[in-house]
């Protein structure tokens, strides 16, 4: 495909599924739940650390959880009695069990006593001038396992490009909570962070559909993977790199292409 045939198609995929029909079958629904910030924010979280699998699965559990916790994550991981979070220790996700599940509720506890937003816990270790989002992730990893006694085998959930991680998942929080969008899909919630720094959310569907378009070179899918067809999107889009995710997702997720 010619190049601006290339560039052609893609908006097209853009504009058809960048809409608020989307939401509904995306795991971003489960955010869209909620309109307090922090509820928001957690919400997002754990269904962008749930997303790997079937999306129907996904959905489900990550609304199984926000009920255990009353359907307010926020004032929940916040202000939780030792009897309420008894009624989370049976709660599993493919390999996320209670043990991940209740440290991870301790890290909030921890970060919004000291803080407004979740967005701090990504932005405290970044430079406006930062190409991308590298140092937010590497800075996020190091905060989020700082507390005592982490459970070794809760380190596995959360990625980074230190470890040469594509980071797909926290990318796409990134994206849900950084980018805004005409049509509401993304929130835009966080403004310390530039569109035009997200790093588009990588795994082996979207590489598939990049290397098919000679969009993506690299043999491994990890972090530098990510970047490189980062930087190829922002020849198309400068500024918002990151809305092709919604082409190259739904091409290879949605289409099989």
């Amino acid at each position: 495909m010619q190049q601006q045939a290339l560039i052609n198609f893609l908006e097209k995929k853009v504009k058809e599924y960048d809409q608020l029909s989307f939401i509904e079958n995306d795991p971003i629904c489960i955010p869209h739940i909620f309109s307090k910030k922090q509820d928001i924010e957690i919400a997002a979280f754990f269904a962008a650390i749930f997303a790997w699998g079937n999306r129907t699965t996904i959905i489900n559990k990550a609304k199984e959880l926000m009920q255990l916790m009353d359907m307010q994550p926020h004032d929940f991981c916040v202000h939780h009695s030792e009897k309420e979070l008894k009624q989370l220790l049976h709660f599993k996700h493919r390999t996320f069990n209670s043990t991940d599940l209740l440290y991870f509720i301790a890290f909030f506890k921890m970060h919004y006593s000291k803080h407004h937003s979740l967005e701090t816990a990504f932005t405290q270790w970044m430079h406006e001038q930062d190409e991308n989002t590298e140092q937010a992730l590497n800075g996020f990893y190091q905060y989020f396992f700082s507390l005592e006694h982490v459970p070794k085998r809760t380190m596995k959930h959360i990625a980074c490009p230190a470890k040469k991680a594509a980071c797909k998942r926290i990318n796409m929080l990134l994206r849900w909570m950084v980018r805004k969008d005409k049509q509401r899909v993304d929130f835009g919630i966080w403004k310390q962070i530039s569109p035009a720094q997200l790093v588009i959310p990588l795994d082996v569907h979207v590489a598939r559909v990049a290397r098919h378009f000679n969009l993506l070179h690299r043999k491994q899918t990890d972090w530098q993977a990510a970047v490189e067809l980062t930087n190829e999107m922002k020849k198309l889009d400068a500024k918002d790199p990151v809305k092709f995710d919604f082409a190259l997702f739904a091409l290879g997720v949605l289409e099989k292409f």
